[in-house]
């Protein structure tokens, strides 16, 4: 298909944001989700630079009739979805087990385990239609280590790549790929927000291998690839793309 539509959530800042720009460079239709309108609008903007036809949606992952508009709103905007990068997720609250709560798991477990399960739910009732289609879940190498002081982070995360595989499993024979990206610590606000410390970060990044921080074009090109027909035969898989820092 010469022209995808693909579909991004949390799509505003970060890895979304690189994918989303990875993508219209390509010349794809691109929907972008998120919940602040003037950033969506002016990511909108800069896709139509590139000639990509691109849309705004105002979108929460945790409501479901939210998920259900926003993917029906793709397909009433540009007639089918192909690719659907699920990628709004959040760090929540970084600390000891001894801090958490009710509350701090909720925070953080309705956008980065419900959100992705809404999402693929009507992501992949559009696709069996088609008999066609491929999602990227958007994981961490936390997803499958551990780390101490985030185990919550850590537990959705860990959510998330098994619920990619099994989905994958399920929708096989439907024409429809599902696949995991893994991150390691890549240069965002989130990695920010998570380390907590310029310490802390700097210690992040001791433990890659390659001596750095991730891009998050880095990690838009990894999504590109694996979204694409280039990738026809890989399904129910985690990439990592985080410096070889799962290989210590």
């Amino acid at each position: 298909m010469d022209k995808p539509v693909i579909l991004i959530t949390g799509a505003l800042t970060g890895i979304g944001r690189a994918a989303a720009v990875a993508f219209a460079k390509k010349g794809a239709k691109v929907v972008v989700a998120g919940r602040r309108d003037e950033a969506g609008k002016a990511l909108v903007e800069e896709l139509r630079s590139f000639g990509s036809e691109a849309e705004f949606i105002n979108a929460d992952v945790r409501e479901e009739d939210d998920v259900r508009a926003l993917v029906d709103g793709t397909v009433a905007r540009f007639g089918r979805l192909d690719v659907a990068v699920n990628n709004a997720g959040t760090e929540g609250q970084v600390s000891p087990i001894t801090d958490q709560s009710a509350e701090t798991y909720a925070a953080t477990f309705d956008t980065n385990v419900l959100g992705v399960i809404l999402s693929m739910k009507h992501e992949v009732r559009v696709m069996q239609g088609q008999g066609s289609g491929s999602i990227i879940n958007i994981s961490s190498t936390y997803g499958h280590e551990g780390a101490a002081g985030a185990s919550v982070y850590v537990g959705s995360k860990h959510a998330v790549e098994g619920i990619t595989k099994s989905v994958a499993l399920e929708v096989a024979k439907s024409g429809i790929r599902v696949n995991g990206v893994a991150p390691g610590p890549t240069d965002t606000g989130m990695l920010t927000r998570f380390a907590g410390t310029p310490e802390n970060k700097a210690g992040l990044v001791a433990e890659v291998p390659l001596g750095r921080l991730g891009l998050s074009e880095e990690l838009a090109n990894a999504i590109v690839f694996i979204a694409s027909d280039e990738a026809s035969f890989i399904t129910g898989h985690i990439l990592n793309v985080d410096g070889g820092h799962t290989a210590n």
